[in-house]
């Protein structure tokens, strides 16, 4: 199950090549459509989200309310998601060791996980401009990440447990101005810049996941592969980060958890590979599809 949120905010669903208008395919097959945002969906549950799976196999297989994926210019999954952004820094090894050479700190994974928040006013959507800020930044940095959806919310979730509080998955960049990182000393601004959190195209439910050893995250930038890594090469892993996360703090439906980013990133580089204007960004989290921005 594969949903995203089409041009005008409504719930979409792709199957192979196709995306399905939820809120047309109702009408046209004069059916229920428990939810018509992918915001409502994940509120919703699993049940309304295989309720609305089989509504869009219906429309699918009648070939009502479809459009070629390559024809649809989606929408970030949560184009306003209701808080900011909960992210995890160095939570792969390698990236806290290449981090670590640039910046004067400790290589060693942490003891514990690292979090940091991006503003809600950062996300754009596929194919929206990464902006460069010259007059800010010199030292432009992208980070290809897998995001976490939750959908049924919870304080104090066991790790046995912390699945069953996940929605789905999609894919972000989390674009960072690491001259500002450094100068602020805390990430919050270097990180929360307008356009620095690229999302989607997609969110993929939880219940066609893959096992992480086969979720790969990548980023490509003008063709170039800059990050490879697995989701289980993660250090704290999802049981992990959902069980501290919510120990004492509710999460919420709708919550978007970026897991951190592999080895790869443009500071880690000698010299360093950072963006520049007319730069294209490639994410790709596996089952996702690209994420594709320009850098201008």
């Amino acid at each position: 199950m594969k949903f995203l949120t089409l041009e005008s905010g409504q719930l979409g669903a792709l199957i192979d090549a196709s995306v399905i208008d939820i809120p047309a395919a109702a009408t046209a097959l004069s059916g229920t459509c428990p939810a018509d945002t992918l915001t409502a969906l994940i509120e919703s549950g699993d049940d309304a989200a295989r309720q609305v799976w089989a509504l869009a196999q219906r429309a699918y297989e009648q070939d009502i309310a479809t459009r070629a994926f390559a024809d649809v210019a989606p929408l970030a999954p949560i184009p306003v998601p209701r808080r900011n952004i909960l992210c995890l820094g160095k939570n792969y090894l390698e990236h806290a060791r290449e981090i670590a050479q640039k910046m004067d700190i400790s290589g060693d994974a942490p003891a514990k996980p690292i979090f940091f928040t991006k503003a809600t006013t950062a996300v754009i959507a596929p194919g929206m401009p990464i902006p460069a800020y010259p007059e800010l930044t010199r030292k432009l940095d992208y980070e290809a990440e897998l995001a976490l959806i939750i959908g049924r919310g919870g304080r104090d979730i066991a790790p046995e447990h912390a699945w069953d509080h996940v929605f789905g998955y999609t894919a972000i960049n989390d674009i960072s101005a690491r001259d500002l990182q450094k100068d602020h000393g805390q990430w919050f601004r270097a990180k929360s810049l307008d356009g620095f959190a690229p999302m989607g195209p997609v969110v993929v439910h939880r219940s066609v996941m893959p096992a992480p050893a086969d979720i790969r995250v990548q980023s490509m930038v003008n063709g170039e592969l800059r990050q490879d890594a697995t989701l289980d090469q993660l250090i704290f892993d999802v049981p992990a980060i959902i069980s501290v996360l919510s120990s004492g703090m509710t999460l919420l439906p709708g919550d978007i958890i970026a897991t951190g980013a592999p080895a790869g990133v443009g500071m880690g580089f000698s010299p360093p590979k950072y963006l520049q204007p007319g730069d294209e960004v490639v994410v790709e989290v596996t089952g996702v599809g690209p994420l594709r921005n320009p850098v201008r």
